[in-house]
């Protein structure tokens, strides 16, 4: 009788000595925009602040081998490397080129990491009033230094990277954040935490439940700058999100609008109502390059694609033919059932 009592008085102390879970919030800025994490330490045992110096240390890995705005960059230092001869390059770049190469190939190639020239040329990030818009001729010669296959050849077994012209660059926002999003979820796992959410400028990876101890709630903005509104909030966990819009970053002239979306084959910029394209799949980086990849194709040729590869995706299109602006929404059949209702 004596012992029986002794477990139970220990199991009873135990308990009593074990912390309740504590949820983890925290953020700060990377790769030009911002960063949010919500994570649950179940054992309420892990240190905030260690988290988060992880968190950072990762983000900065990440920076330094994907940023284009960092001139001392992996990507930056192969871009201003004028060579045709193979170039080293890590595991990591080599990776997230390999993801970009398989893209590129099913999305008709309109998913293309090699446009730079193109996005300078129509002035986006640095556009002014009188910036003219581009000449045919210009668009022309543009075109002739990009195409991603054409004139990249990657090795992934020897980890190399060989372009075919001298001035070619790399341009990785496309992909690069979700690539970072999945490896600050693996730095949490690595911290013990298997409930989390991760976002990096809108995209992001969920994983296990929330606080509550359900899935995760993400809501889905709807493409239009004049008001801040969701149009769809869907459930997720152990899956990337992405978003890919052309209602923030674009200029109008002579009554025509112009996105920062650029279609590979024409060299200009997507003229489909297509408005934005959400993107669910196995993790942050495949859905953040799918969610560009499919704004270009637009709606009726992306669908197509999204149900042969087996994504889950929400199409956002623009009615602006009628005097009020609406929007209408399809789906691929991977994607109906993840929306709840308010």
């Amino acid at each position: 009788m004596m012992v029986r009592v002794f477990f139970l008085s220990l199991a009873v102390l135990l308990a009593a000595c074990k912390s309740d879970p504590v949820t983890l919030k925290f953020g700060g800025e990377t790769m030009g925009t911002t960063y949010n994490i919500v994570a649950l330490d179940k054992e309420g045992e892990l240190d905030a602040d260690t988290v988060k110096a992880a968190v950072e240390a990762k983000l900065a890995e990440v920076n330094g081998k994907m940023s284009n705005w960092d001139p001392n960059s992996e990507v930056s230092r192969f871009n201003a490397a004028e060579t045709t001869s193979p170039v080293k390059i890590s595991a990591e770049f080599a990776y997230v080129m390999q993801a970009a190469n398989d893209i590129h190939e099913k999305s008709q190639k309109q998913f293309d990491v090699t446009l730079g020239p193109l996005i300078e040329l129509w002035g986006f990030g640095a556009r002014t009033k009188d910036s003219p818009i581009p000449a045919d001729e210009a668009i022309a010669n543009a075109q002739e230094i990009v195409g991603q296959t054409k004139i990249l050849a990657l090795d992934v077994e020897n980890n190399t990277l060989t372009k075919s012209l001298p001035g070619t660059s790399i341009y990785l926002a496309a992909i690069a954040k979700g690539y970072g999003v999945d490896a600050v979820a693996q730095t949490l796992r690595d911290q013990g935490l298997s409930d989390y959410m991760v976002e990096i400028g809108g995209d992001l990876v969920t994983s296990g439940t929330n606080p509550e101890g359900d899935s995760w709630r993400i809501g889905i903005e709807r493409p239009d700058a004049r008001v801040q509104t969701v149009e769809e909030i869907v459930q997720t966990t152990n899956v990337g999100l992405a978003t890919s819009g052309d209602y923030r970053n674009y200029f109008e002239e002579d009554g025509v609008r112009y996105s920062h979306i650029i279609d590979a084959q024409t060299g200009r910029p997507i003229t489909h109502g297509t408005a934005s394209v959400t993107v669910l799949a196995e993790n942050a980086m495949l859905a953040d390059g799918w969610a560009t990849a499919l704004l270009v194709l637009g709606q009726e040729r992306g669908l197509k694609i999204a149900e042969e590869e087996g994504l889950a995706v929400l199409f956002i299109t623009r009615d602006s033919t009628s005097e009020e602006v609406t929007f209408t929404t399809t789906t691929s059949s991977h994607f109906d059932g993840l929306q709840t209702k308010e």
